[in-house]
């Protein structure tokens, strides 16, 4: 069980921003039934205007064993069967991201916590081995990262992602992949031979070629910059890799489609797609607060258009039209995508992977029995 820390998690509530997070609010989840506010009563660490003068928070990391792995996607919408992700939370701290109301199960809040308290899944690759070593099991389409970003900054030290990719290499069972971390291009050795065989797709999330938009949307993730020297990376490695222009916020990001698209294709990428700004849950009055912060003039025009291609309301959960949105807006910007894919020979087609390698891998052995092969 993940308790709150004892500070409550809401000193930095008054702070509008905070350097290098992407946001400062620790927003109370849906489930909580306690309440908390900010104060100030002569004893503790002083406030000024600008909010709490200590330290931002540091990051968290909770180890956890987890019970399965694998995960069965239930949406039509995305073109996967099964995920992995290794860890909870995501210090990338991007203020748009769909996932951070998963943090409300941990009973830890969607806000800072999400970016400050990170899960990893210590034991995802043995887990991962038992579930495709089972008689029963058949290859089935897989990504790596789907909810988390699976190279976010602890995978440096604990390498759980490489460790699954370790075993789905031994089992040649074929993966796509998605981050906006440079650090993939550690894990090459085991990626680029896969793609040889058709087993590896990859896709880069790229929002921005603004640096400084990109430090406000994703703090701590990779420079837009760096993120396309991966694209050309991955592809002088002979692996398949797709731009993500996700999510596109209007008046925002999607002015630069175009050029994303441009300078994604001259590094290398083959494929593009990209996803509506989503704001389930708790992720509307976080994002509407970074808006009002760091936005404030174009605020009312961003929601309005919003609101315009989610039928009047801030968010739409509806399967079919959640990623793309509805109306002229979410038309015509599925119109530019497909022009500008079409001019800069971008297939818009997913790469196909080949599931008909996979061999199940060899059982983990016990201490006291080693396998004989």
């Amino acid at each position: 069980m993940f308790k709150r820390p004892a500070s409550g998690g809401e000193v930095f509530a008054s702070a509008a921003a905070l350097k290098g997070r992407g946001t400062a609010w620790a927003i109370e989840h849906r489930f909580t039934s306690e309440h908390h506010e900010p104060d100030d009563d002569g004893w503790g660490v002083p406030l000024d205007d600008d909010g709490p003068s200590q330290p931002a928070p540091h990051t968290q990391i909770v180890e956890e064993r987890v019970g399965r792995i694998l995960s069965e996607n239930q949406s039509p919408d995305i073109h996967f069967d099964l995920s992995i992700n290794p860890y909870r939370g995501c210090e990338h701290g991007c203020i748009y991201c769909f996932a951070r109301p998963t943090h409300s199960f941990l009973n830890l809040s969607p806000g800072l916590e999400f970016e400050t308290h990170i899960v990893a899944k210590t034991n995802a690759a043995a887990r991962l081995r038992q579930a495709l070593a089972r008689p029963g099991y058949r290859a089935k389409a897989l990504n790596l990262g789907s909810v988390t970003d699976a190279w976010q900054p602890a995978e440096r030290r604990l390498r759980i992602t490489r460790a699954v990719i370790e075993v789905l290499a031994e089992a040649r069972h074929a993966f796509s992949l998605i981050t906006k971390s440079s650090l993939v291009e550690r894990d090459l050795d085991l990626i680029a031979p896969m793609a040889q065989q058709r087993l590896v797709a990859a896709y880069v999330s790229i929002t921005t070629l603004d640096g400084a938009l990109a430090r406000l949307l994703e703090p701590r993730a990779a420079s837009p910059q760096r993120r396309l020297r991966t694209i050309r990376t991955l592809a002088d490695a002979g692996v398949p890799v797709g731009v993500s222009v996700s999510p596109l916020i209007p008046f925002i990001n999607e002015p630069e489609l175009e050029r994303v698209l441009e300078a994604a294709a001259a590094n290398g990428a083959t494929s593009a797609f990209s996803i509506a700004l989503r704001l389930p849950w708790e992720v509307n009055p976080l994002f509407q607060q970074w808006l009002q912060t760091h936005f404030p003039q174009r605020a009312a025009r961003v929601m309005a258009r919003v609101r315009e291609m989610r039928g009047g309301r801030d968010n739409d959960a509806r399967f079919g039209s959640r990623m793309t949105g509805e109306g002229v807006w979410a038309q015509l910007a599925r119109q530019r995508l497909e022009k500008a894919c079409a001019r800069l020979g971008l297939n818009r087609r997913r790469t196909e992977l080949n599931l008909t390698l996979f061999r199940p891998p060899a059982a983990a052995a016990t201490p006291a029995q080693a396998s004989l092969f």
